[in-house]
């Protein structure tokens, strides 16, 4: 042991929110009991990519006798998170960060969204098939991203695409953001290592047509090319009258 920079978190203050949890590129922070922990103290390196993300200022280094970082045990518990993924051990305490796999293989009726116009009725099957899907506070060992069409979404393009669901999102995993007002270095941070850790089979990017939502397009090519893998990026544009455009 001796004395070096090492994360301190404050209880009181953290609400779990797990934003903290993806920048850590070593998997050190984990949501207990709704609060953020530091699992390992040879886990964490001590350079603080972590503190700008956490909203309630819970977060500091200081210096206090720890163990040493220790990049064979980093590697080893990278490669048992990716092993030991599941529904249930992602995303922590928040229910609203929690990681789910939705089912969607029933043929049950109570899914569906109905429009009804006289003798006719239209049954549009929900497709979103996980949990959550804002890019910020999806994990990058997700299980519904391994094996997987990814679709980037901006944040818009829902809302302004009427056939949304049918036409882009179904059999893909998805991530939202918006370019305009995230941070892009975040975001290709983020797609980079989600891209590295997963088997993903392709990649859709969905954008709007106005000049700073391409912003999310060039965050998904840099992403790849960081990634060092053969990926397609397949760029759809849709309008503001919500028409779709393949580029």
């Amino acid at each position: 042991m001796a004395i070096r920079k090492i994360l301190e978190i404050d209880e009181e203050k953290c609400d779990g929110c797990g934003l903290c949890i993806p920048k850590c590129e070593e998997g050190a922070i984990r949501i207990v009991n709704g609060k953020a922990k530091l699992i390992a103290d040879n886990l964490c390196d001590g350079l603080g990519n972590c503190l700008g993300h956490c909203p309630k200022d819970a977060i500091k280094l200081i210096e206090r006798d720890a163990d040493e970082f220790d990049e064979k045990a980093v590697e080893d518990h990278l490669n048992n998170m990716k092993a030991s993924k599941s529904n249930h051990n992602i995303g922590g305490g928040c229910p609203g960060t929690r990681t789910m796999v939705l089912n969607r293989q029933s043929n049950s009726d109570e899914s569906h969204q109905s429009i009804s116009s006289g003798d006719i009725e239209i049954k549009i099957k929900p497709q979103l098939t996980q949990w959550p899907v804002q890019l910020k506070l999806v994990s990058e060992l997700a299980p519904f991203l391994d094996g997987r069409e990814l679709l980037i979404a901006a944040d818009c393009v829902p809302f302004a695409y009427p056939n949304f669901h049918l036409d882009l999102l179904k059999n893909k995993s998805v991530v939202v953001g918006c370019p305009k007002l995230d941070d892009i270095k975040f975001y290709i941070e983020k797609l980079t290592n989600m891209i590295k850790l997963n088997d993903i089979k392709g990649i859709t990017v969905a954008h709007m047509e106005v000049p700073c939502c391409t912003g999310i397009v060039m965050a998904a090519e840099e992403a790849v090319r960081l990634s060092g893998k053969n990926l397609e990026v397949k760029k759809v544009r849709i309008t503001i009258n919500g028409e779709k455009q393949e580029h």
